[in-house]
């Protein structure tokens, strides 16, 4: 068993994430997006999908990238 980096649970089904040359253990994928998933620049939510870069800034969506930059409405446009 091993214990979960983000709430301590020692689980038997605890799963290892390898990224950017370090090893990260999980009991759960709720913990693994806690600790690695990016958060939107906007409105905090962690971007679990593709989301949105614009000029280095990660947004959720491009709603978001516009909020902030209204110049990204001619980078990024969410599918209708």
């Amino acid at each position: 068993m091993a214990t979960c980096e983000v709430c301590g649970n020692d689980y038997e089904m605890s799963f290892e994430v390898h990224a950017q040359g370090a090893v990260h253990t999980f009991d759960s994928f709720e913990c693994a997006i806690t600790k690695m998933a990016p958060v939107c620049e906007h409105c905090q939510c962690r971007i679990v999908g593709h989301g949105v870069e614009v000029a280095g800034h990660f947004f959720c969506c491009a709603h978001c990238a516009r909020e902030v930059d209204p110049r990204a409405a001619e980078l990024v446009a969410d599918r209708v």
